[in-house]
């Protein structure tokens, strides 16, 4: 039994040390090594070596297939198994297989002809950015810990704020992606329009709260409405127009009802670019109902809210800078790597009210009231330092690079959109923002009624043949009970040559997949 005086280590500790006193002495800890440090030497040739290889695959990533069309069990099969290593490996061998893994084993969301989820090309200076910012490793919850890398996140989020049209006084932060920067956004509405104390009281203390969304809202709203004590039957579903954008008559019919029934209203969340088709809804109109009834007004802008910068944008979509909060992803269309999400409310105050705590374990510098500690500000306390690609992006393009980019998607979306109705076999169905959306309908179908159920399995299996073919990665979208093939264009390697492809290879295979159907 091990025994201390009041001065001593914790039982925990000296048991700890004990069991390890084989390993080490305290002699040994003068001059400490340890198997994860690295001399400055080998930590440049690695390094060069490293970004070599990442060199030539960027190189070659237009030659190589979108996708390596592997089972899983073959991926498992390269990564191998058995368990935790007992003792460690050379690391410039461990980098060496990594790079071979992680390369000739992934979807490849940078390539060409990548156009399925909305993921876009990563900017290379940002993979550099996140290795600079991997190697100073600042911890963005707090202004003390990370002076510089707080205040370039401060600026990243005015300029992103100032692209889209929004204020710049506004408080924000940069998050994972669109569910957690849409989560900010929804946690700071339900403590500013709950009508009572949610974070002391909790839920249970008010009427049922409710929320409404369009049916084309992305499922974040569900996550949200489940994760954080609504329940997703709390959640009104608007429907939509023609055009796929939130119905207004059945959103004020919604909200009354509820009013009538007892239940408090709180949240309006409008779409800048919804997922399936691009499409926008009236964010001007639901601003107005939204002031009127005292609601918070919410605009998820993940995909299409940076197009609020575009010359040509939409009075609808330049509309969002009306909204009480806007969640935008810079690694969707400001072509930042993965994770970059950034949450925008228009007053600051909100989100302190929504997340500030002050433990006694925080001590804060002399310089508080000037600076940002956004642990605050957000669900997260220790954070990463994402904003830095981010920023570094924005200055390599500028706003007109930016602008340029987002503007030649467009183009080549609606040019895709041109060329689809050009081939006798392809139906063009949607064009909103940069998402174009198609299917393959043989001739002798075509008008045909009875014949959706089949073309629906027939373009679904043209989409799984079409990624596995290397040549092409798309997703879908469900209209109107039709299966389309859906491309979303976020993607500055594309070009017009990836784009004429795209028609004569849906027919050539579609043409195959009827044959091989009908047969079967």
């Amino acid at each position: 039994m091990l025994t201390r005086s009041n001065n001593a280590a914790p039982d925990g500790a000296a048991e700890i040390a004990s069991a390890n006193s084989s390993a080490t002495t305290l002699e040994d800890l003068r001059l400490r090594t340890v198997p994860l440090e690295m001399q400055p030497e080998e930590f440049r040739a690695l390094g060069h070596r490293t970004v070599d290889r990442i060199a030539d695959f960027l190189l070659t990533l237009r030659q190589r297939p979108v996708a390596p069309a592997e089972t899983p069990a073959a991926v498992r099969a390269a990564l191998g198994g058995g368990g935790l290593p007992e003792r460690g490996s050379d690391a410039g061998a461990l980098l060496e297989e990594a790079a071979s893994l992680v390369i000739e084993h992934s979807l490849l969301n940078g390539h060409p002809r990548f156009w399925a989820y909305i993921t876009s090309s990563a900017a290379p200076i940002g993979a550099l950015g996140d290795l600079l910012a991997a190697a100073v490793n600042p911890n963005l919850g707090g202004w003390d810990l990370s002076p510089m890398a707080s205040e370039v996140e401060a600026q990243t989020v005015r300029w992103i704020a100032e692209l889209i049209g929004y204020p710049t006084t506004a408080g924000g932060l940069l998050v994972s992606g669109g569910n957690m920067a849409n989560f900010v956004c929804f946690l700071a509405a339900r403590r500013a329009r709950a009508g009572w104390d949610v974070r002391d009281s909790g839920l249970a203390a008010g009427p049922p709260l409710r929320l409404y969304a369009s049916a084309e809202t992305h499922t974040w709203v569900q996550k949200a409405a489940d994760l954080y004590g609504l329940g997703t039957d709390a959640i009104r579903w608007i429907p939509v127009d023609a055009q796929r954008r939130m119905d207004m008559p059945a959103l004020a019919e919604a909200v009354a009802q509820d009013e009538a029934a007892g239940a408090r209203p709180f949240l309006v969340v409008g779409t800048a670019g919804t997922v399936s088709t691009g499409a926008i809804d009236p964010l001007p109109e639901i601003a107005a109902f939204c002031r009127q009834k005292g609601l918070w007004f919410h605009v998820d802008g993940a995909y299409g809210g940076f197009a609020a910068a575009l010359p040509g944008a939409p009075a609808d979509l330049k509309a969002l800078a009306l909204a009480d909060s806007v969640a935008v992803d810079p690694h969707k269309w400001l072509y930042a790597p993965l994770e970059a999400g950034c949450a925008l409310v228009r007053e600051r105050q909100a989100l302190l009210d929504a997340f500030s705590y002050h433990p006694a374990y925080y001590q804060y510098s002399a310089h508080e009231e000037e600076t940002s500690n956004f642990h605050e500000l957000g669900p997260q306390n220790s954070r990463g330092f994402r904003a830095l690609k981010v920023w570094l992006g924005l200055r390599q393009a500028g706003r007109q690079g930016a602008v340029r980019m987002m503007e030649d998607d467009v183009r080549l979306a609606e040019e895709l959109f041109r060329l689809v109705g050009q081939e006798p076999e392809l139906e063009p169905a949607t064009l909103g923002l940069s998402i174009t959306t198609f299917r393959f309908v043989p001739l002798d179908l075509r008008g045909t009624a009875s014949a959706e159920p089949y073309l629906n399995e027939l373009n679904t299996a043209l989409m799984e043949r079409l990624r596995a073919s290397g040549q092409a990665w798309l997703s879908n979208a469900v209209v109107n009970e039709r299966f389309l093939l859906r491309t979303c264009i976020v993607n500055f390697r594309t070009t017009l040559e990836d784009i004429q492809a795209l028609p004569p290879l849906a027919v050539a295979l579609g043409r195959e997949l009827d044959v091989e159907l009908r047969a079967g």
